[in-house]
This record gives C-alpha cells, structure tokens and sequence, in this order.
C-alpha cells in the first residue's frame, strides 16, 4: 500500500520493488482488492493497481469518529458504514467502474459522494480534466458533473470546478 501511495504500479514493478515472487504480489492484490482498498485499471497488456484513497480516508475519518464517539453512536455509524459499502458494491464493478447510476437519491448520493472524494481540495479543476476523471468511472460525465454542482459538491465558475468544503455537500440520511 505504501508503494501504491505515491501512484499506481504493475504487479512486475512491485515485485521488484518488495523483493517477492509475481504470484506472491498477486496472492496479496486480491485480498487487498477483496476489500476495495486498491482497484485495477488496464492499460493495453498491463494492469496497472491504483490504491483506493477516497475509500481510506473515509475509513480513517470513520476510525477516528469511533474512538470519540459513545456505544450507541459508534454503532449507528457502523450500520451506515456497512449500507455505505454495500452501495459501493453493488454500484461500482472491481476495476471501479460505475455500472448504472442510482435512481434512488441516498444511493445517488452515495455514490457521488464516493467519486468526489478522489478529487483534491482546493484544486481548481477545467472542465475537460473534471470530465476525463469523471469517465474513469462513467461515459455519462455531463449528468454526473451536473449531479457534483446539484448536491454542492463542487462549485462552478468560467467552466472552472472546484471542491465545496464538506459541511455544504448534500447528505445521504
């Protein structure tokens, strides 16, 4: 993981770089695409492991939640984590694709919310590089773009996006 972190990397390049057999570095990449914390994307003949941050940093925000909260609330937070996951499951193939867009809002919500989270604070995105990251996931990037300025993820001006902080972004409860 700590290699994936600075970028994604073919099963090759991180044999080498750990100093381990190609099945070995396979045997791990499943388990740890098993619990979407890595997803493949290929490149002609090369699948190249991309570490999943949106997902770990919603787990880490959620870790850190638990230790502050009491029982009752910890658990509340664990079932809307588990229905989270579950959505993401369903709705994204392994390799991160979205295969349809949910019809039903909190799901919607969900799931959008899970595509925002790859993109930085701060970071003023053009149209065109919004799009292309937007159909890493989907073909459909206007809906989806339209959906990011609708729920106040995002923040538009001169075809010029930008993340809103958090606090404003709709929430799926």
């Amino acid at each position: 993981m700590a290699l994936l972190a600075n970028g994604p990397l073919h099963g090759q390049a991180i044999a080498g770089k750990l100093g381990l057999t190609p099945p070995t570095i396979t045997h791990h990449i499943k388990k740890l695409r098993d619990i979407n914390v890595i997803f493949e994307r290929r490149d002609k003949n090369t699948i190249y492991f991309h570490l999943n941050e949106s997902l770990i940093k919603q787990q880490a925000k959620t870790l850190g939640k638990l230790i502050e909260k009491k029982e009752g609330e910890v658990e509340a937070i664990i079932e809307q984590n588990i229905e989270r996951q579950k959505v993401i499951e369903n709705f994204f193939t392994k390799d991160g694709k979205l295969k349809n867009i949910p019809a039903q809002r909190k799901k919607k919500l969900m799931v959008f919310e899970y595509m925002v989270r790859g993109l930085k604070a701060g970071k003023k995105y053009p149209e065109k590089e919004l799009n292309e990251y937007i159909t890493k996931f989907h073909e459909d990037y206007a809906t989806i773009r339209r959906e990011f300025i609708i729920n106040h993820y995002m923040y538009r001006e001169n075809a010029i996006y930008e993340l809103n902080p958090e606090e404003m972004w709709a929430k799926p409860e």
